[in-house]
């Protein structure tokens, strides 16, 4: 690893490794700072059907590993570390990270979010293979089979809706006895028959034989113990965006995304935001392929300047 680079993104996501891969082509020298597994959160997915160029469907991990290839062959160079600070400069930037320091001209941040978990056990196991928390990635892997959405939310009855398009049947667990979400999201659920809300319960256990089989159910009012049938449940209950690294740097939202503008450009000269971590992200692989590049665009311009 050198260290100073024109730019340094980091988040090895679809963002990530699409900026890296229009930065690396420009000829600009880049460094992509992952602290996980390249691919990001999109290597989950069993299977990866809304992706354009693969009419047939693509598994997350092989889609993520293309990108990465791809991304690798113009000279971009990764590094597997943790972001644990970064201090603004005029023209260099330091980030530090926990294999050392190391300045950049410009900054991509591509370090995407995470979905919150619910925390009970096979949760973990069964991601993509039954587990899912983007109806809009997997709902259509569920046609004619029964699901659940865990929350009670916007997002949650939006996921739901979207979901009675190709399940047999949707059930939303919520913790209250009423939803959160909208008025109007609401009537729209309650008049869709294959929609039935559980209320006043949480889910305990999600449970199967190498995929999803049935989850365990616990009233919050009177403790009565539960089992629910199905093949598919979709965590619902928001995400926690990876911008930790960027509170009194950044300007954030209440929820911790990223403000930019639509030229993916932060308060700060030199520094732009990408993917899910920014506010009002579509958080779907090539909408964050398309932050990507136009952030990789505009660091260029940024550059040359």
């Amino acid at each position: 690893m050198n260290k100073n680079y024109q730019v340094t993104i980091i988040g090895g996501g679809p963002a990530g490794l699409t900026a890296g891969l229009y930065c690396s082509r420009s000829r600009l020298s880049t460094l992509l700072v992952e602290r996980g597994i390249l691919g990001g959160q999109i290597i989950n997915a069993e299977r990866v059907e809304n992706y354009p160029g693969f009419p047939k469907g693509i598994s997350g991990i092989e889609l993520g590993q293309l990108i990465y290839e791809q991304a690798t062959s113009y000279g971009l160079e990764t590094l597997l570390a943790e972001v644990t600070g970064v201090v603004p400069g005029r023209r260099n930037h330091l980030v530090r990270t926990g294999e050392g320091d190391l300045t950049a001209e410009s900054i991509i941040v591509a370090s995407g979010s995470q979905f919150r978990k619910l925390g009970v056990p096979g949760e973990d196991r069964y991601i993509g293979k039954g587990v899912s928390y983007c109806a809009t990635c997997d709902g259509p892997l569920f046609k004619d089979k029964a699901v659940a959405v865990v929350g009670g939310g916007d997002a949650a009855i939006t996921e739901a809706l979207y979901l009675s398009r190709f399940a047999s049947s949707v059930k939303v667990i919520h913790r209250r006895d009423q939803l959160r979400a909208s008025r109007i999201i609401q009537e729209r659920a309650l008049v869709e028959p294959k929609i039935e809300l559980i209320w006043d319960t949480i889910v305990t256990a999600i449970e199967g034989d190498g995929v999803v089989r049935q989850i365990s159910l616990e009233n919050t009012k009177d403790a009565r113990i539960s089992v629910l049938e199905l093949k598919g449940v979709f965590v619902a209950i928001g995400s926690v965006p990876n911008s930790a690294a960027w509170q009194g740097v950044l300007p954030l939202n209440e929820g911790g995304y990223i403000i930019t503008n639509e030229m993916m450009e932060t308060g700060i000269p030199g520094v732009f935001a990408a993917g899910d971590v920014r506010h009002n992200s579509a958080r779907q692989a090539i909408t964050a392929a398309g932050d990507g590049a136009t952030a990789a665009v505009l660091a260029e311009r940024f550059l040359s300047s």
